[in-house]
């Protein structure tokens, strides 16, 4: 489910411990971008305020009193199709229970009690991929310049010499390299990604990286407002078709740091 590109993140509240749940909506409503809707103390509560359609995230806890979290999480996958996406909030940390709730594709699994910060970095990292999806659905809107290119060349990607010259950061177009087959490019051209990667996020990614100057997962995940998870999801498929290079970063102490830097473009 998604909310409105410019819209808060509608929240459900759900835990059967009163002050938990007032604790956890004041958390929740000081986070920029989310909105608390409702808070509630059971499960069947939980689902009739989640299968209405004006929630976009649930907050729920595994131990309620009538029926258990994980139940909650199964009726939501499979009563309704676009149900509300879920992050776990519980004290529960046996590994029956939290690889019953990974498996029903929670967003996160925040062991109780937790401070603010860290609901706050969560919440943060939802947002930022939330908005990513919300952008992915939307009709791309044109430049002049592209609708200057799209009339006169077939296509909207600006040519490999006019990138390399302004120092471009977006993957190489169907085409251009020696041997490639329409609909396909060594960083992934829309209609030969894999599973995971976006074209939306794949260029924002392109985008932070640089030939010269390498950075770290977390600082890349910084850059483009992603998880760290995703920002090394996305690496690793540049990785896999050579799009960037690996250096390492040692410091006084543990294991040294891996830094990405974008291929140079061959010369000529």
């Amino acid at each position: 489910m998604s909310a409105a590109p410019s819209a808060e993140i509608r929240v459900l509240v759900v835990d059967d411990d009163p002050g938990a749940r007032r604790l956890h909506g004041l958390y929740v409503s000081r986070a920029a971008g989310f909105v608390v809707i409702a808070a509630v103390g059971t499960g069947r509560a939980a689902l009739q305020h989640s299968l209405r359609g004006d929630v976009d995230l649930v907050l729920l806890d595994m131990r309620l009193p009538d029926i258990s979290g994980v139940e909650v999480l199964n009726r939501l996958r499979t009563v309704r199709h676009a149900s509300p996406d879920v992050l776990v909030i519980s004290s529960s940390r046996d590994q029956v229970t939290v690889r019953q709730a990974l498996a029903a594709r929670v967003i996160g699994y925040l062991v109780k009690p937790f401070t603010e910060p860290a609901l706050h970095a969560r919440l943060a990292s939802y947002r930022a991929e939330h908005r990513a999806a919300d952008a992915e659905s939307r009709e791309v809107v044109l430049g002049q310049g592209e609708i200057d290119r799209l009339q006169s060349t077939g296509r909207i990607d600006v040519p490999a010499s006019v990138r390399a010259a302004r120092g471009a950061r977006s993957a190489p177009p169907p085409g251009d390299a020696p041997g490639a087959e329409a609909g396909s490019s060594s960083t992934g051209a829309p209609g030969a990604l894999p599973k995971g990667i976006s074209e939306v996020t794949l260029r924002a990614v392109l985008s932070a990286l640089d030939p010269v100057t390498p950075l770290s997962a977390v600082e890349l995940a910084h850059r483009c407002e992603i998880s760290r998870a995703t920002a090394r999801r996305y690496l690793d498929h540049l990785v896999e078709t050579g799009a960037i290079d690996l250096a390492h970063r040692y410091g006084r102490r543990g294991r040294p740091e891996v830094l990405y830097r974008l291929v140079p473009p061959p010369a000529g």
